[in-house]
């Protein structure tokens, strides 16, 4: 890839993301509370992409925030094609009842470097929300 430009934000990639606690793995008296999340990256454009690049910021209940940065997503950095989607589980760890996720991922297209957004949601245990 030479000189490749650089696009804010890409509309034509739409990721949708199912968190699930997971109360098995948890522990209650040490804080320790931990979820599942399913993320599903959709490509409605005419061109396939690649996800090189991932940006989190995962906030617990107190407002502490964690960001994470790394090489694809779950050791691979997957093509998709036109109206193709990936899908991939992932898990976060917090120290308290209810939290939130966000962030995007940087993927090339042609010969632009992308970002796609992962939109907000919510970490929590069942029935802690009303």
């Amino acid at each position: 890839m030479t000189e490749s430009k650089q696009q804010e934000f890409d509309n034509d990639i739409v990721v949708e993301v199912v968190p699930t606690y997971l109360s098995e793995q948890s522990v209650k008296d040490e804080q320790r509370y931990v979820f599942s999340y399913q993320v599903t990256i959709h490509n409605y454009g005419t061109e396939p992409v690649k996800l090189l690049h991932r940006h989190w910021l995962i906030t617990d209940g107190n407002g502490q925030v964690q960001e994470v940065h790394g090489e694809g997503v779950v050791g691979q950095q997957p093509v998709i094609g036109p109206d193709e989607y990936y899908q991939y589980e992932s898990g976060s760890v917090l120290s308290t009842l209810v939290g939130s996720m966000q962030g995007h991922y940087e993927m090339e297209k042609q010969d632009e470097m992308i970002k796609v957004r992962i939109p907000v949601f919510t970490l929590a245990v069942p029935n802690v929300l009303n």
